[in-house]
């Protein structure tokens, strides 16, 4: 059975920093590319950042700079390290899992950024 779990979310002051977790098991997790994605209230899901099963990363254009995602292959888990955080970073976190046309989620983590 295929299971991706976030962790890490929670409320945090703007400035601060979070580290999302996502731990990944039932599929071959290091054949998988991994994104983190965001879902604002009242907004559409967007790409925060992926990263390939080779390791090369990408990022969206307004977290360059501030988030970091990486992967652990033996852990099957890949982070999301985000500094210097914004109220706009506010948003459920989810996980996703790609390789093909199969594609999985995580049910996301809450990140409220707020003084």
């Amino acid at each position: 059975q295929v299971q991706l779990v976030e962790s890490g979310g929670g409320l945090v002051q703007p400035g601060g920093s979070l580290r999302l977790s996502c731990a990944a098991s039932g599929f071959t997790f290091s054949n998988y590319n991994m994104g983190w994605y965001r879902q604002a209230p009242g907004k559409q899901r967007e790409l925060v950042a992926i990263i390939t099963s080779g390791g090369t990363t990408n990022y969206a254009d307004s977290v360059k700079g501030r988030f970091t995602i990486s992967r652990d292959n033996a852990k099957n888990t890949v982070y999301l390290q985000m500094n210097s955080l914004k109220v706009e970073d506010t948003a459920v976190y989810s996980c996703n899992a790609a390789r093909s046309l199969r594609t999985y989620w995580g049910k996301g983590t809450q990140v409220t950024v707020s003084s």
